[in-house]
């Protein structure tokens, strides 16, 4: 029931396939990266690290943009942000196939700035028009697909390092955050002014 209603709502459903993607694209990259950083950026273990931590500052510099950006920007653009700043860091990685390492630290901090916006207020849109009987089976969906894809994404990325190189495993990467992007663009979120009022109003 809680399928049927998130796959049949003009919100979640978007927000659904998302997050999926988003999963699908991030643990793809988290499943080479370390090799990658090694073995085509020259990185060491400071490196490595300071690059993955910088996704921790991003964050917090997120988090802490969050209150200012929902006074500036409408609702609908806000949870845009995630996923169009994920598909812009993927790409500032993809670019350290060709060009400077650094672009690496560049794209660790975006990812974290970007979808902690996303997070914040999808989770409030969805909670928003999602009745309250439906709240603990559709945030239960949300979570098992969001979760799901984890492994499946880090098989995946193996697969494709190992048998085609680390370059299209990046590439996918590159691939999978262009979809998600691709599906909240799509959907009527971005247009949404402000929060609805009612968890029963509709887009």
């Amino acid at each position: 029931e809680g399928a049927q209603f998130a796959w049949g709502h003009p919100s979640i459903r978007p927000i659904l396939l998302t997050s999926v993607f988003w999963n699908l694209g991030w643990f793809v990259l988290q499943s080479i990266y370390a090799l990658y950083a090694v073995q085509r950026l020259g990185f060491g273990a400071t490196q490595i690290g300071a690059s993955l931590g910088l996704y921790g500052v991003g964050l917090i510099a997120g988090a802490l943009l969050a209150g200012w950006l929902s006074q500036h920007v409408r609702f609908g653009m806000l949870i845009a942000i995630g996923p169009l700043a994920s598909i812009v860091a993927s790409a500032l990685l993809a670019l350290t196939l060709v060009g400077p390492p650094v672009l690496a630290y560049a794209a660790f901090f975006v990812f974290g700035a970007g979808p902690v916006l996303w997070t914040i207020a999808s989770t409030t849109l969805r909670q928003a028009v999602t009745p309250q009987a439906m709240l603990g089976r559709v945030s239960a969906l949300v979570m098992m697909a969001s979760f799901g894809a984890r492994p499946v994404a880090s098989l995946l990325g193996g697969t494709v390092a190992s048998v085609f190189g680390l370059q299209w495993a990046i590439l996918l990467s590159l691939a999978l955050f262009g979809v998600q992007a691709a599906m909240i663009l799509a959907s009527p979120i971005p247009r949404l002014q402000a929060l609805p009022g009612q968890a029963s109003q509709n887009l």
